[in-house]
């Protein structure tokens, strides 16, 4: 019973469960592209919240993590400011639990509040399934879930 009640501690209010292994693909200073409508154009990842990493080692980032990014390319009142996003494309391939490797495009991430909730009201693009699986808003404002 109190281990049930840590574990939902531990999660966000926006987030589902825990996440399989997935290649990381996305070190601090990555461009990512903005796929939402808030504005913002381009991104560059700051920090990866939650990373655990060893002395030395950058940390870096994968499908469905909450990083911090700053705003590099966007409207005059979205430049650099700091938010928090998640993280919906990466290109560095990553393999799935049924053996499927997938492999995207571009990087792109979508902007969020504190609260895990979304900040712009449509996603472009398609959202890889693991980002869909974790945060439930993402996956219900994605017109495409690969």
């Amino acid at each position: 019973m109190a281990a049930k009640a840590k574990q939902r501690a531990l999660t966000a209010a926006g987030t589902m469960g825990q996440t399989p292994k997935i290649s990381r693909g996305l070190p601090t200073g990555s461009t990512l592209r903005c796929a939402d409508n808030t504005g913002a154009r381009e991104l560059r990842l700051v920090q990866v919240m939650g990373y655990k990493g060893r002395l030395r080692r950058y940390p870096s980032a994968h499908v469905g993590d909450r990083v911090t990014v700053s705003v590099r390319q966007g409207t005059p009142d979205m430049k650099k400011k700091i938010f928090q996003a998640v993280i919906i494309r990466q290109r560095k391939s990553f393999r799935r639990s049924d053996g499927v490797w997938i492999k995207f495009e571009d990087n792109a991430a979508v902007i969020i509040t504190p609260e895990g909730e979304m900040k712009g009201s449509e996603i472009r693009g398609p959202v890889a399934k693991e980002a869909a699986e974790r945060w439930p808003r993402i996956a219900s404002a994605s017109s495409i879930i690969v």
